[in-house]
């Protein structure tokens, strides 16, 4: 699974990359790489590459679903999810439902500037406290 799937820790966020078509074991194991990295370092901000991912079933998204409401209540996490297109955008929505995500057609850059524009805030705000 580690050429379909790379899990790490980059400046102050997160980037998981599926490439190919992903399996419910794949997003397991994407899932929980990823939340063992945020208590690790203490950082919920994370960064969904799919650019060299494959349309799955259906399944799969609902997979995805299933699994982050396991974890909905415990871990605040933040995402932005990038896409090649219109197939995985949506797929992506599926996956992700209710949660604090925003999903980027094609641009990292974009996507990690709104993960770190968050990151901002949040000083901003503790700051004033």
């Amino acid at each position: 699974m580690t050429d379909r799937l790379w899990v790490e820790p980059v400046g102050n966020i997160i980037v998981a990359r599926v490439r190919g078509e992903p399996t419910i074991e794949v997003l397991r194991e994407c899932q929980e790489r990823v939340l063992r990295l945020v208590r690790q370092t203490g950082r919920g901000r994370v960064l969904y590459d799919t650019l060299e991912m494959e349309a799955p079933p259906i399944d799969i998204p609902w997979a995805q679903r299933d699994l982050d409401a396991e974890v909905a209540t415990s871990i605040g996490l933040r995402r932005a999810i990038v896409v090649p297109n219109s197939k995985l955008a949506y797929l992506a929505r599926l996956a992700f439902g209710d949660a604090d995500y925003r999903v980027f057609y094609n641009d990292i850059v974009e996507a990690v500037t709104w993960l770190d524009q968050d990151v901002e805030e949040d000083r901003r705000i503790a700051g004033a406290e």
